[in-house]
């Protein structure tokens, strides 16, 4: 059964913090907020973590999974940023966005587009979501937390912990974060291409 931190967010406590940050290097699937929605993480690198996050919203293997950065610093790990478009995204992180980006060899091969060899990233603007990320010194790997069937995503911790307590490790509670979820844009060819129109603003891409 999933334990439930209810956190501050605007000033997260410091040892729910560190223990949620230990459920997740133990292999834990959480569910925590972001800027954008809910979402389900867990630590690059777990296999099996990743398997049940596509369970839980029934995706397939071809669904990709974002890798949700702290900084720029850190997702320049994981991503090639060509120098024409190294201006546009930093401007606009942190915030509401995801840029398909090629992957560098640090991203596992099951988290790349099979053909294109890409990644989608992240850096959110959430206080809580940053100091997990902070504490974890890694990226989460993450999907928005939409259930099959479901128009929106859920927006209360109680709500996911009364409906996935079951299937999840941990539940952060941070209060409401919206239903809208991020602007997704692609910048792995020579033009931008906007995949989903979110929160985050387009006219900077169009």
């Amino acid at each position: 059964m999933a334990r439930y931190f209810d956190i501050h967010p605007a000033n997260p406590q410091r040892r729910a913090i560190v223990q949620i940050a230990d459920i997740v290097r133990a292999g834990g699937v959480i569910a925590y907020p972001t800027d954008s929605c809910y979402a389900l993480g867990c630590q690059l690198g777990n296999r099996d973590g990743m398997t049940r996050i596509r369970s839980i919203r029934h995706l397939g293997d071809q669904h990709h999974l974002t890798l949700v950065c702290q900084d720029f610093a850190q997702l320049g790990q994981f991503v090639r940023v060509a120098n024409p478009v190294f201006r546009a995204i930093k401007a606009a992180t942190p915030g509401s966005y995801t840029f398909i980006l090629p992957a560098t060899k640090e991203v596992p091969r099951r988290l790349q587009h099979p053909g294109k060899k890409t990644v989608g990233v992240r850096i959110p603007r959430h206080v809580v979501t940053q100091a997990l990320l902070a504490e974890l010194g890694e990226p989460l790997v993450s999907s928005t937390l939409l259930l099959p069937g479901q128009d929106e995503p859920m927006t209360h911790g109680w709500e996911i912990a009364e409906q996935l307590g079951h299937v999840l490790d941990a539940v952060i509670d941070s209060g409401d974060c919206g239903t809208e979820p991020t602007t997704v844009i692609d910048f792995s060819q020579e033009e931008p291409e906007i995949v989903r129109h979110g929160a985050g603003d387009t006219s900077d891409f169009e």
